[in-house]
């Protein structure tokens, strides 16, 4: 995500760096390489200027300060640029309605019954009760699509196949989700041309008909300006609420994430990190600008492990580990919460400092599949027990997880060697609970 945006300003950067002083020179060389790269990212001409004639005016303002190099001050003015460029605060959704009606606007292909499901997953997780209504009556297997998803995630879905009426259909689920006592209703719509006047139509007409709290406009970001000027066309209509970038860590250059604020004047809400479920995640302007600057997000990155991970769980399994207790199913546990979390290489960039060193890496999230095929191919006892693993058993685990014997050797010894490690902070912890204890230590 954002790769050569991301190296391009850092390049930019170098212009300035051993530099003294801010000096008239020095700043307009560094714009000009941000204004390319910015273009480049398929940023529009008109934004990208803007952008950079109001960082250069704040970086030959500024009165650098003696700790500060101006090299880190052209990374702070650009940091605070792009965070106001990328829309400046988090933008809540909005959950006041009763039920909370969300209609999901967009393209065809852009993703939109897939991020229903997501966004229905992710307000199920904040506590919400939620129905999916299927209002795509267009396209082969839509409804079969969301109707799969929903039971994927035992969220209920509304669909009346025996209608083609939409806006009927949108009708009736806002009835069903009254009745049913859903918190909120999320609104599957078709994918449509915004040229299609028949079909931009119509989902005004679906909009007036059920008076949506929200309305999301799902955009693929790897469309670039082309997205930016369909969500002018679709908010011309609707008047959107705020937008789901989806397709966020593919090969995309960013520049539906930077311009699109500043042409329609709506925040994004969400992007869509992957393929699944829990892939959505809520869009924080200064986190994105942070990252695309290669400072990491650790913020974020915590709060994808406390998602996902169970603090009694996490404390059961510390104790284990400071006990020397932890068994190759506990290792396997915390694999598929890893997963969980997302794309990895995604994962590992909100290090600060990590995501210009893996940038060219390729981080597959397949990276576990052989170590999960080796515990998966351990009997019940072995993996409770990894200590009687033998050279028998460590062929045997070989042959069915279709590794070479020097691999699960390999596996067994890190193992091994995690376990010591812990055990051995164990003690370093005790000693110092017993010292602590001692007069000389009070």
């Amino acid at each position: 995500m954002f790769e050569n945006l991301s190296s391009r300003l850092d390049r930019a950067f170098k212009v300035l760096k051993g530099q003294g002083k801010i000096s008239e020179i020095n700043v307009a060389e560094t714009v000009k390489e941000i204004r390319k790269a910015l273009i480049d990212a398929d940023v529009n001409f008109k934004i990208a200027k803007q952008f950079t004639d109001t960082v250069k005016e704040k970086a030959l303002g500024a009165n650098v300060l003696t700790s500060v190099t101006p090299g880190q001050l052209m990374v702070k003015i650009v940091s605070d640029e792009l965070t106001a460029l990328l829309g400046g605060t988090t933008e809540e959704i909005n959950l006041n309605g009763s039920p909370s009606i969300i209609l999901m606007a967009g393209l065809q292909g852009s993703g939109k019954t897939t991020h229903s499901a997501k966004l229905a997953n992710y307000l199920t997780k904040k506590g919400k009760t939620v129905m999916l209504a299927a209002c795509d009556v267009y396209r082969p297997a839509a409804i079969a699509q969301l109707k799969v998803l929903g039971e994927q995630l035992n969220v209920p879905v509304y669909a009346n196949e025996n209608s083609k009426n939409p806006v009927d259909i949108a009708k009736e689920a806002l009835k069903a989700a009254k009745d049913a006592g859903s918190k909120v209703l999320i609104i599957d719509t078709a994918g449509r041309l915004s040229i299609d006047e028949e079909m931009m139509k119509e989902i005004g007409d679906i909009k007036q008909a059920i008076q949506p709290q929200e309305i999301l406009f799902v955009v693929d970001a790897m469309t670039g300006q082309d997205a930016v000027n369909t969500a002018k066309a679709f908010n011309d209509v609707l008047d959107f609420t705020g937008v789901i970038l989806t397709k966020l860590d593919g090969d995309t250059r960013g520049g539906a994430a930077l311009s699109i604020k500043s042409v329609v004047n709506k925040p994004i809400k969400f992007m869509g990190m992957g393929e699944k479920m829990e892939a959505l995640d809520v869009f924080h302007p200064d986190r994105m600008a942070q990252r695309i600057l290669g400072m990491g997000d650790i913020v974020s990155l915590v709060e994808k492990a406390q998602s996902v991970f169970d603090e009694q769980e996490a404390e059961k399994l510390q104790k284990k580990l400071l006990k020397d207790q932890f068994t190759f199913e506990d290792f396997y546990t915390q694999i598929q919460q890893i997963k969980k979390m997302g794309n990895l290489k995604d994962l590992m960039g909100m290090i600060p400092g990590v995501g210009k060193s893996i940038k060219d890496l390729d981080i597959s999230d397949d990276a576990f599949k052989g170590i999960e095929a080796i515990i998966n191919s351990m009997t019940p006892t072995e993996r409770k027990n990894p200590d009687l693993i033998n050279g028998s058993r460590r062929k045997r685990i070989a042959t069915g997880s279709g590794t070479d014997i020097q691999q699960v050797n390999q596996l067994l010894k890190q193992f091994d060697e995690m376990r010591k490690m812990m055990k051995s902070i164990g003690k370093l912890q005790g000693a110092g609970r017993s010292l602590r204890g001692m007069p000389f230590a009070k």
